[in-house]
This record gives C-alpha cells, structure tokens and sequence, in this order.
C-alpha cells in the first residue's frame, strides 16, 4: 500500500520537487504531457463557462432596452467584455431590431454610444449589415431588405454609418425600379430623408427627380405609386415626422462621433461569423485585465474609488482627490524634471495624463479619405466647400487639405 500511495503522489512530487526515484524520460514526458492536458481541460472550461455568462450579460439589456432606460443600459453594456463579444452583440442587437423595428431608433442610439468608445463593434455591425443587405436583395426579400435598411439609415442618422452608404444603397434599390425595390427605397427614404436634406440637399433632389420619373414612366402597382406621392407629401412637410434623431435618443456629442465608411461594394468585406461562437484563448486572463482597465477608463472607475469611497476628501483615495493631488504636486516641483514627475506618478498609481501621438497614421487616412469622399460625393463646388468646411482638422494637418 505505500508503494502504491507513493506511485500515486509521483507526478505531484515530479512537479514541484527533485526529489525522489528514479523516473525513466518516456514516463516524465507522458505524466507532465498528462498534467498539462488536465490544465488545459479545466482552464477551457472555465472559459466556457464565462462565455455562456457572456451571451447573458449582452442579450439581457438588449432585449430591455428602451428611451427611458438607455443610459442605464449602456453603463451595464459596458460591464460586459464587448471586444471579445463583440460578435455576440451585434447578433443579438441585429436579431431584437429584426424582431421589433419600431424600436429601430433605440438600438441605433445605443450602438452610438457603445461606437464612441470601441469603434470595433460600430464597424463590424455596419458591415454585417451590408452584407445583410446584399443576401436579402439577392433572394428577393423584402422584409429582410426593409428591416436592414430601416437600420443602416437610423446608424446613418446616429453619424455611426457614411452618408455614401445611403446614396449607394437607394442607387442599387431604383438602378432598376420593381414593385418591391421602390418600396424598400422609400421606406429608406422616409427614415433617412431628414438627415440627408441637411447634409446633401442636392443629392436628395436627385433621388427625388429619379422617384419622380419611376412615378410617370415606370410600370408599377398602383399601390407602390401612392407611396411614392406620400413621400413626396413628406419631403414638402420636411420630414417632420421623421426626425433625424428622436426625442431623448440624442446622447453623442458631435466631436466624439466616430464614421465608418463601408461601402455597399465593398468586395474585402468580412462578416467575422466566427466571433459568434466560443473559442479557446491562450492569453484569456491577460485579455481580461486588458478590458477590465478599457472598462475602468470608460465607466470613469478605480481601484482606490472603488476601495477608499467614503474616504476621499481626508485620504485623497478617490479618483478626484488623486487626480487633484497629484496636479498640485506636478505643479510645485515641475522645476525638477521629468524623472522626478515620473516617478511619483508611478508611486501613486495614478497615469499621468499625456498626449496620445499616432505613430502609424490611421488618423491621417481617414481624414484623407474623409475629404476624398466628401469631394466625390458633391455635385457642385458649393457643396463640396460646405463639407469641406465641416471636417474637423488638428493643426499641422491642413497641408492635406491641399494635397488631396
């Protein structure tokens, strides 16, 4: 019995000590190969089981969500890890709007807030959508097509999608005018016309004269042709019932809204299904401490709040006796150096606020595909100067206003 209890206990002794007999290399390599297997087993299905926790915390305020509760909704959102679930919300949130379009406002003004901050989940939604939208128009299905575009012209309206999305999208829809493709082009309209009226007037009245010219020339049902008139009833009313933004919805601030330029003939575009499912991750804690300080800075959080909150104007544990403290003390000694300033930064734990540079340039791709697209998108000079002159540039940056 002690030769067998010793036999039992070896991979443990094998492990942690050096000690004790002799273990021939073919049998270490298989009782460590054994133990590490055992490892992984159980550290997969913790992941596992986090992942289902996962799918409860993003699908749960999604299907709750509503104008009074929004903003209570976006905090516990953000509780969530949405960069690896990202692929879980934009399902679930593209599923409930599917389910319940009249909410089709809701849900755009609660993926703008989430687009401020992970501008990851904005863009992998609009794509998702487009591609959407191009099965749907492919089978012929209307419901689908209409619900689809219903979304991409409120995200539209929430400054998430591109403004050259919409003007593609009603294009491909009258390109060659049925019964079906003129319903959901003014469906669309109806829901993005208020937006574009202000920021292309002239391209609406091109879409507009188009409608007008499928109306007179082109054969379809007498149904189709009375919505074409109530849309021309709504264009002369200004769209009032159709706000570019609803009452209570508008929670972006301009200068903080992020654009995704997708096009709707995109050929390079992924819709990433496999974030859908679970997957394993190698580094699944190293993530989790990645998101959850992403999450602290969000949500306006720390460690020292969260533990000294009844304390901070005595102590200065709190965020903004911390912050305050550590202000007066860069000010008194600044005549010191930078070392100095470092390193009493790192012994209170707070980051020092710095300017961000960005080294590779994503900033400046985007502003010149910004001018590119508002240049191409305009049909006279007054209106690409308007555009022109809506497009927030840092300094140093006008030099690309004239290179492009």
């Amino acid at each position: 019995s002690e030769a067998r209890s010793r036999q039992v206990a070896l991979p443990s002794r094998l492990i942690s000590s050096t000690g004790g007999r002799y273990i021939p290399p073919a049998a270490k390599r298989r009782m460590l190969a054994e133990a590490a297997g055992a490892n992984k087993e159980s550290d997969e299905a913790m992941q596992r089981e986090n992942w289902e926790l996962l799918k409860k915390r993003i699908n749960g305020p999604i299907n709750k969500v509503n104008t009074a509760n929004i903003k209570d909704i976006v905090v516990e959102l953000f509780s969530a890890n949405l960069i690896r679930g990202r692929g879980l919300f934009c399902r679930s949130v593209m599923r409930a709007q599917s389910l319940s379009s009249s909410f089709t406002p809701v849900y755009a003004a609660l993926v703008a807030v989430i687009n401020t901050k992970l501008p990851v989940v904005g863009d992998l939604l609009v794509t998702r959508l487009v591609l959407q939208f191009r099965r749907a128009f492919n089978r012929d299905d209307k419901e689908r097509c209409i619900s689809t575009a219903m979304f991409l012209a409120h995200l539209t309206n929430q400054r998430v999608a591109h403004e050259v999305l919409a003007f593609q999208l009603v294009s491909l829809l009258l390109e060659t005018p049925t019964d079906d493709s003129v319903e959901v082009a003014v469906s669309f309209m109806r829901e993005v016309g208020a937006f574009l009226l202000d920021a292309a007037p002239r391209v609406l009245n091109a879409v507009f004269d188009t409608f007008r010219s499928i109306l007179h020339e082109a054969d379809i049902d007498k149904r189709v042709q009375y919505m074409i008139e109530v849309l021309f009833q709504v264009r002369r009313d200004g769209f009032k019932n159709s706000p570019i933004i609803p009452e209570g919805l508008d929670l972006v601030e301009e200068d903080e809204q992020i654009v995704h330029e997708v096009a709707l003939d995109d050929d390079d575009l992924e819709a990433q299904d496999e974030l859908n499912v679970f997957a394993a991750d190698n580094d699944f804690a190293e993530n989790e401490q990645k998101y959850n300080a992403v999450k602290s800075e969000i949500l306006g959080e720390s460690e020292d709040s969260e533990s000294g909150h009844g304390s901070e104007s005595d102590s200065g544990s709190g965020s903004e006796s911390e912050s305050g403290t550590e202000g007066d003390s860069e000010s008194e000694e600044s005549d010191g150096g930078n070392d100095e300033t470092v390193s009493k930064t790192e012994s209170t734990g707070v980051p020092d606020m710095q300017k961000i540079h960005d080294l590779t340039e994503t900033e400046l791709v985007t502003l010149r595909r910004t001018i590119y697209l508002a240049v191409m998108s305009s049909l006279s000079f007054e209106e690409a100067s308007h555009k022109l002159l809506q497009i927030k540039i840092n300094p140093g940056e006008e030099q690309e206003m004239c290179n492009m």
